[in-house]
């Protein structure tokens, strides 16, 4: 019981780090109340920082998931499945919100621009992380849908769990993406978070690099 506390303080501590920096960046609670553009603007932002904190923490807890369960028992594998859901709907979230804020700047409904329109030589630098953006989307979305059909070819069967993998690229791209685009990534206490945080998930890649290549 005690490593559960403890477990779910730092959880939402890490959680709170999101919506404390929007909130500091943020005018006033009546300006969001008042303006829809503003509203769905706070609520994207904070689906956001929230979705990157929660990837971060479930990379990490899926690279080591058998010590964990191990030392803290099956609890921690039951909130990993748990997480994974709710980092996939805010992952969903997180573009639609864009949709909907497009709208009430001015832009009309456009989901396929949002969710869709890769570019590779893009017209400025914000289409570029865009489009990384959308790139990470639908690569967490492969590895979500083989997790939940992995019993559907004998392929699956036996590879679903490799295609984990994707899920360190689409950090690395999302960490990309929030730096290009993000405006609150640089806000303390957010700022103190965001770059460890891609530290030690790069550690993880060059660690499971170095053992990959060690043993084949």
């Amino acid at each position: 019981m005690k490593n559960k506390i403890i477990f779910y303080t730092l959880w939402l501590l890490l959680l709170s780090l999101g919506p404390i920096v929007v909130f500091k960046n943020t005018p006033s609670v009546d300006l969001i109340m008042k303006n829809p553009t503003v509203m769905f603007n706070v609520v994207q932002r904070i689906v956001g920082l929230s979705a990157f904190t929660l990837l971060f923490v479930q990379i990490i807890l899926g690279s080591f998931m058998t010590k964990l369960a191990t030392r803290f028992g099956g609890w921690i594998f039951s909130f990993h499945i748990f997480e994974g859901i709710l980092i996939y709907g805010l992952i969903i979230l997180h573009p639609t919100l864009f949709v909907i804020f497009n709208y009430f700047a001015g832009h009309g409904i456009d989901p396929f621009y949002v969710f869709t329109e890769v570019c590779v030589l893009c017209r400025n630098r914000f289409e570029l992380f865009y489009t990384l953006g959308r790139v990470s989307f639908w690569l967490i979305s492969i590895s979500v849908f083989a997790g939940l059909f992995r019993t559907a070819t004998p392929w699956l069967r036996v590879n679903w769990k490799k295609l984990h993998v994707i899920n360190f690229l689409s950090f690395i791209l999302i960490s990309i993406h929030s730096i290009g685009v993000g405006t609150d990534i640089g806000t303390f206490p957010f700022s103190f978070f965001h770059g460890p945080a891609i530290a030690i998930i790069s550690g993880i890649i060059v660690y499971k690099l170095y053992k990959y290549f060690k043993w084949s």
